[in-house]
C-alpha cells in the first residue's frame, strides 16, 4: 500500500498488527462538524439479514473540527485521518480490512468538494475500499431513516441545515451557507443576535434585556463594551454557539428579547425544512403525503419548557400534516456507517452473477 509522506506516523501501527484477512471486513462511517468529529467502526454486516438491534459498534473514535472552511484543508485532513487511524486502532484492525467509508462531513457542498476529498482518500486506502464522501446532513437523515435516503433532515447545532432526498433519487437542500450568508436558527446565529441585543440596548439603540446581565456574568465581562474585544480575540462557531443555554433561560424566566430571538429562529429552521420539502415535493401534490424528518442538533433538543424542536416541528405540521418528526436513535457517525454499508449493498446486488 502507498504510504502517506505527510503523517504517516500515523498509520505506524499497521507495521504492529497481523495482517487481516477479507472476512474480518469492517465498515468506517465519519461525521465531520464544525464543534467535532466523530467516527464509527462496525463490521461488515450480510446483506442477507435484517439488520441487528443493537447495532454492532467495534470501536468509536472523537477529535475537534474537520469543517476545511473553520479550520483549513490540511488542519481538516489531519484531524480526518488522525481520527480514522484512531479508531482502527481501537477496533484492532488495520486498512486492509476496510471494505467501505462514508466521510460525511460539513462544508462539503459541491461535486468539487467531493472529488477534492475522494482523490485524498485514493492515497490512503488500498484500491478494494469503497469511497463515498457526503455533506454531514446525509449521515444525520441516515441516523434517524437506518441508511435510507428518503425524506428530510434538520441539522441546528452550532450551524444548520436542512437536506432531504426523495426515494428516487433527487436531492435538495437549504441553509447551511455558514454564518456570514445568515444560518439563522442554528446556535451561532441565536448566540450572534443576543450578543447583538446586548450590545444595541447598552448603545441605547434597543431594548434593555436581561441578557446582559446573564452574558456579561457567564463571561466575567463588566461592561457591555467589553464584549466587543471577546467576541473579536476568538470568533469561532462554537464559542458563540455556547451561550445559546443562557438565551433560553432568560426566555423562559420571560425576557422579551431573548423570546423574540426563540420564536424568529424557530420561524427561520421551519422555512428552511418547508423549502427543501417543496422542492423535492415530499408532501405529495395534495400536500398530505407522509414523510420522515430527522431532527438533529443541540439547539432542537427536546426536555425544555422553551423547547425550539418542537416549536419548529408545529410550525412545518400547519403546512404538512404528514410530516414524521424522528429523533434518531443512533448518532450521525452511526448513519455515515449504514451509509457505507447501503451503498456497497446496492452495488454488490447491481453486480450481474457470474
Amino acid at each position: 500500500m502507498k504510504r502517506r509522506d505527510r503523517n504517516g506516523e500515523i498509520w505506524d501501527f499497521e507495521q504492529e498488527m497481523n495482517s487481516l484477512s477479507s472476512r474480518d471486513g469492517v465498515i468506517l462511517g465519519l461525521d465531520g462538524g464544525t464543534t467535532s468529529t466523530v467516527c464509527i467502526c462496525m463490521p461488515l454486516m450480510s446483506f442477507s439479514q435484517k439488520l441487528p438491534e443493537p447495532l454492532p459498534i467495534l470501536a468509536r473514535a472523537v477529535a475537534g473540527c474537520s469543517n476545511h472552511n473553520s479550520v483549513g484543508e490540511t488542519a481538516a485532513r489531519e484531524t480526518l485521518e488522525q481520527v480514522m487511524a484512531e479508531v482502527l486502532t481501537k477496533s484492532n484492525s488495520n486498512r486492509s480490512a476496510v471494505r467501505a467509508v462514508c466521510l460525511a462531513v460539513s462544508g462539503v457542498n459541491h461535486p468539487t468538494d467531493q472529488q477534492r476529498i475522494l482523490d485524498w482518500l485514493r492515497d490512503i486506502f488500498p484500491k478494494h475500499v469503497k469511497l463515498f464522501v457526503q455533506n454531514d446532513a446525509v449521515a444525520a437523515l441516515a441516523s434517524g431513516t437506518m441508511g435510507k435516503l428518503h425524506g428530510c433532515v434538520l441539522i441546528a447545532g452550532t450551524g444548520t441545515i436542512s437536506y432531504g432526498f426523495t426515494e428516487d433519487g433527487r436531492e435538495a437542500r437549504a441553509a447551511g451557507a455558514g454564518p456570514v450568508l445568515g444560518d439563522w436558527g442554528s446556535g451561532y446565529g441565536i448566540a450572534a443576535q443576543a450578543l447583538t441585543a446586548v450590545v444595541r440596548a447598552h448603545d441605547g439603540r434597543g431594548p434593555q434585556t436581561a441578557l446582559t446581565s446573564s452574558i456579561l456574568d457567564i463571561l466575567n465581562l463588566s461592561s457591555p463594551d467589553e464584549l466587543i474585544g471577546w467576541t473579536y480575540a476568538d470568533p469561532s462557531w462554537a464559542r458563540i454557539a455556547a451561550l445559546v443555554p443562557l438565551v433560553v433561560s432568560c426566555a423562559e424566566a420571560g425576557d422579551q428579547v431573548a423570546n423574540q430571538i426563540l420564536h424568529d429562529s424557530v420561524k427561520d429552521l421551519a422555512e428552511s425544512v418547508k423549502a427543501v420539502v417543496r422542492r423535492l415535493g415530499l408532501c405529495g401534490e395534495d400536500g398530505m403525503d407522509p414523510f420522515p424528518l430527522v431532527m438533529v442538533g443541540g439547539v432542537l433538543e427536546a426536555n425544555k419548557r422553551w423547547d425550539i424542536g418542537n416549536e419548529v416541528i408545529k410550525r412545518i405540521c400547519e403546512s404538512y400534516p404528514g410530516v414524521h418528526p424522528v429523533r434518531p436513535k443512533v448518532e450521525p457517525a452511526v448513519g455515515a456507517a449504514l451509509l457505507a454499508w447501503t451503498f456497497l449493498k446496492k452495488e454488490t446486488e447491481a453486480k450481474p452473477a457470474t
